[in-house]
């Protein structure tokens, strides 16, 4: 297990290199002056050059990706003309636009992409693999055809529809939630959980149909193998079957897709951060872009692929809990 840890994450660290190299090729590198959008439109010829300077533009290609490398591991100084600004690590650089830190702006807006994160993946790996396992146990039944509709309309209906619906219902019609507005978890958490709720089951509806359907399929199949009609054969009990058996082999993909899931989704929320008014990182993307804040863009996309990189790792190193297979192939 332990050489299998060390693999996995030697290959991520390689992982957010090559993903590292590559932003800075396609944000930094590209057709453009960094320097005339840190100063602005109306800075002269002088100012560029001065600012060029301080960002260091004059150097090779070479020197300012392993400064934008060691800012990350080791922080960075930057020069503001009068003074100094020292930007510990992980540094990702200073707004152009606010002159803020990266690090510090995208502290302020994790968490709450984080509760939305989070929160929507308890919701569907609740519905999603109840809803699969009631249907591979109810198989050829009324109730399996109701919760195969069921997982193909969630699967059919774009998150921003099922999320207005369900500010329609609950907010405009029957008026039993407030419309949401965001409210940290440190303030007050029966607000926060109440703000979110509509968006974790705008999320939870959509994702719990993709993993009511793999359940499902996953589970008749375990149920279909050799060790279970052996099970049977003996005389033990079709609950212990079910529970201690056939469904820890049939959630392993379950939990590989779910941790790889909750990483794309700390980037892959914009539509629901939008129309649930949820200041996260989503929204500061989106903004960032329209204004060409080009260090804060980087800096987002960057958390985002660490967050998918690590729930890859996670989701391997809990396919080996569940399957000791792995850790040997």
């Amino acid at each position: 297990m332990t050489r299998f840890l060390l693999r996995r994450l030697f290959q991520a660290a390689v992982v957010l290199v090559v993903l590292a190299a590559v932003l800075y090729a396609c944000f930094y590198l590209a057709p453009g002056d960094a320097a005339r959008l840190a100063c602005g439109p109306k800075c002269n010829t002088a100012q560029i050059t001065q600012i060029r300077g301080q960002m260091g533009l004059d150097d090779p290609v070479y020197v300012q990706f392993w400064h934008f490398l060691s800012g990350i591991v080791a922080g960075h100084d930057y020069s503001t003309g009068t003074d100094v600004l020292h930007c510990p690590a992980p540094c990702l650089g200073q707004s152009y636009r606010t002159g803020e830190l990266v690090t510090t702006m995208i502290g302020q807006k994790l968490p709450a992409t984080a509760s939305l994160a989070f929160g929507a993946m308890v919701l569907w790996l609740v519905i999603g693999v109840g809803t699969g396992l009631l249907s591979a146990l109810r198989r050829g039944t009324v109730t399996e055809r109701l919760l195969t509709g069921f997982t193909l309309v969630g699967t059919a209906t774009p998150v921003f529809i099922t999320g207005i619906l369900l500010l329609l219902v609950f907010c405009s019609w029957l008026q039993w939630l407030p419309y949401p507005s965001y409210v940290p978890l440190t303030e007050d958490p029966q607000q926060w959980a109440w703000n979110l709720l509509l968006a974790w089951l705008a999320l939870a509806l959509v994702e719990a149909a993709k993993y009511a359907r793999l359940t499902r399929s996953s589970m008749l199949e375990t149920l279909a193998e050799d060790h279970i009609r052996t099970f049977r054969a003996y005389g033990v009990g079709e609950r212990a079957i079910v529970v201690r058996h056939a469904l820890r082999g049939a959630l392993t993909p379950v939990i590989a897709l779910s941790a790889l899931d909750l990483g794309t989704m700390f980037g892959g929320a914009l539509l629901t951060e939008t129309l649930f008014n949820i200041p996260g990182l989503g929204q500061q993307l989106v903004q960032s872009v329209q204004i060409k804040d080009v260090p804060v863009v980087v800096g987002i996309v960057l958390v985002m692929g660490l967050a998918v990189v690590v729930a890859n790792a996670v989701a391997d190193v809990l396919y080996a809990v569940a399957d000791r297979r792995v850790v040997l192939a």
